[in-house]
Formats: C-alpha cells, structure tokens, sequence
C-alpha cells in the first residue's frame, strides 16, 4: 500500500486538528461533561473513524479496508482497558472531576505521540528484520497468561511509584493542592509544580506500558505503517468522552479481560505463524520458511476479535445485572470509584485486568499525595 506523502499530511493535520479542536471547545473551560456531551461526541469520533475506514475500503480495497477495521476495533478495545488504570491514577490523585477533561486530553496527545514514535521504530524493524515477529507473538502471548493470572491475584495490586514520578519528587519542588487547572504556581516568590502536570506525566508513563502490547498486536494485524497510526489515534481521540460516557460501567465489564486475553493470544498466534512463513533464521529449518500451519486469513481474524469482544460484554454484563440482583458487590458500581467519583480510590474488590495492573506498577503512584513542596 503506497501512500503519497499528502495523504499522511491530510491525516495528520486531521488528528491534530481534531485535538486543538477538543482542546479549544470543551477543555479550555474546566467543567465535568455532562452524559449527553460525552455519547454525542464519543459518536462522533466513531464515526470518523468509520468514516475513515470506509475511505479506505474504497480507494484501497476490501483487504486494507479489513486490517484497518480489525486493528481499529482491537486498538479500540484494549484503549478501553487503558480507562481502568486512568480510573486509578485520577483518584490516587485526587483530580478534581472538573480537571480531569484536560488531563484525559494532553495525556491522549501525548500518547499518540509516543505511539507515532514506537510505530516508525516498529515498522523499521519488521523491513529489516524479519525475526522480530517472534519477538512480537511472543510479547503478545506472555502479556495474554499475564491478563488472565492478574484477574486471578486481583486483590493484590498496589501503586508503585516508577522511575520517572520518583525523579519528579526529587528534582521538581510541587504542591500539596491543586491551583486550578494550572500546571505551576508561585508561592512567595518560587515556582512550584502543581499535582496537575505531576499526573499528567503518570497518565503518559503509562501509555508507554500499553504500547508495549498494543503496537505488536496491531502489527499482527497489518503491516502497513499508514493503518497502523491511523487505527491507533483513532482509537484514542475520543477516549476522553469514553472515560465520561462509561461512568460506572467499567466496573461490570468483568470479564473484559478474559476477551482481550483471548484476543492478544489470537494474534500472538497469528504473528508466531507469520515468523514461521517468512522465517530466515538459519538455525532453525535450514533458514527455510515453515509453511506447514497456513497464515490466519483477515476474514477470520477480524470475525474472532468481534465475537471475543462481543461475548465477553454481554456474558459480562448479565454477570453483574445477576450479582446486582442478588446483592453482590460486583454489581454495584458508581461508588465514587469509577471516573464519576474523582477523588475516592477504586474498591480492591473490583478486578483490575493485566494490562491495567501491571501499568499501575510501572506507572502509577500510592503516595501521590505525598509529593509536596520542599520546605
């Protein structure tokens, strides 16, 4: 798929656009969107991306057209887990809910960002090297036993801080409390950081973890670098009006996790088979392809992503309707845990999934409200 240099410039100056655009008319005056503005406008990035892939279909053909929808729905799926460890760093911090828009947003930028940057770095390395698909499936397939063994040791997470928070501590002298939505303030003449941009880095370290996964997985999808960042900021631009728009409902997707396990195994698999067909490792086969398990065709890969996704909501949401009926503690939600409730920490009994556990470790903080000033 050869894309003129235009069309990237078309596209990227649409995405950016995009983020100036959520900046100016929504988070520039702090408010906590109300349910109708976050579903109006959470439709109305879904339908860009929709919009997009359709475009695709037509100047590209039925095959982009499916590794687009595949890689968008899949990266939209696991942004979806990314919301469980934003609940968690949002209320470790405390981020007052009026706040918490610009916060989701600058984070969102950063993240695609990196996510451009770990991309081209993805795309040099899969022309170059051939072997690195090994490397990928087996990323994806470690990450799969990892989604489902943290849901089994649920009760046992806890903030850590990382390298990075802890780095801020030491040289950045910051606040106890919010001054607005300002990133600094000056007290008695010296600047200070506010825990503002002190969380706005956390929501960004911990993208970075995501990426780990999420880029290998959508390039078991395509291999095409234009798809591949194109699947990816759409799935992020409005994740912000998801945050709002699922107020509470996070917590009843309890089996999420075990879909989006299924899923990074699918293409684990799917990337291990595609390292074997294209396989130049002379230690292994004589440096021969192996084509014994024929490559996963698109069709069955984007219909198994669909099905995982659909079957693990539905069985999900009957799960926590049933519990709610019965007085379990899983079916009732919007506590103050979920992004509604802002400065209440998520309840431990609610199962945090792998990807989300295990950013919260690298990338998130418990003694966030410790960060203060120096003197």
């Amino acid at each position: 798929m050869d894309v003129p240099l235009w069309v990237w410039g078309i596209t990227l100056v649409g995405i950016v656009g995009m983020i100036v655009y959520d900046f100016v008319g929504h988070v520039r005056t702090p408010h906590a969107p109300s349910i109708r503005e976050a579903a109006i406008w959470s439709a109305v990035y879904v339908g860009i991306a929709i919009l997009f892939g359709v475009l695709v279909l037509v100047f590209a053909g039925p095959t982009y057209g499916g590794e687009y929808f595949a890689g968008y729905i899949t990266e939209k799926a696991l942004s979806v887990d990314n919301l469980f460890v934003f609940v968690l760093i949002l209320s470790s911090f405390g981020v007052p809910r009026e706040y918490q828009q610009k916060v989701l947003l600058i984070g969102i930028a950063i993240a695609i960002v990196l996510r451009g940057i770990f991309i081209a770095i993805g795309a040099a390395a899969i022309q170059n090297f051939s072997w690195i698909f090994w490397i990928f499936g087996a990323i994806l397939i470690y990450t799969a036993i990892a989604q489902v063994k943290a849901q089994n040791d649920h009760g046992e997470e806890e903030f850590k801080e990382n390298a990075v928070l802890r780095l801020c501590k030491r040289i950045l002298p910051t606040t106890d409390d919010y001054h607005g939505d300002k990133f600094t303030t000056k007290i008695d003449g010296k600047r200070f950081v506010t825990p503002m941009l002190v969380v706005i880095i956390a929501i960004g370290t911990a993208d970075l973890i995501f990426a780990v996964d999420s880029i290998p997985a959508i390039f078991g999808l395509t291999q095409e670098t234009y798809l591949v960042f194109a699947a990816n900021a759409f799935s992020l631009l409005g994740l912000r009006q998801l945050y709002f728009l699922i107020d509470g409902l996070l917590d009843r997707l309890v089996y999420l996790h075990y879909g989006l396990a299924a899923i990074l195994a699918f293409i684990g698999a799917k990337l291990i088979i595609h390292a074997m067909h294209e396989n130049e490792l002379s230690w292994l086969n004589g440096g021969e392809h192996i084509t014994v398990i024929p490559e996963i065709p698109m069709p069955v890969s984007l219909g198994f992503i669909v099905v995982a996704l659909l079957l693990t909501t539905v069985l999900s949401l009957r799960k926590s309707k049933k519990d709610a009926e019965q007085g379990g503690g899983r079916g009732d939600v919007g506590s103050g845990s979920g992004p509604g409730g802002g400065t209440e920490p998520r309840d431990a009994d609610v199962p945090v999934s792998g990807r989300a556990a295990q950013a919260t470790t690298a990338s998130s903080t418990g003694a966030t409200r410790d960060t203060r000033k120096d003197g």
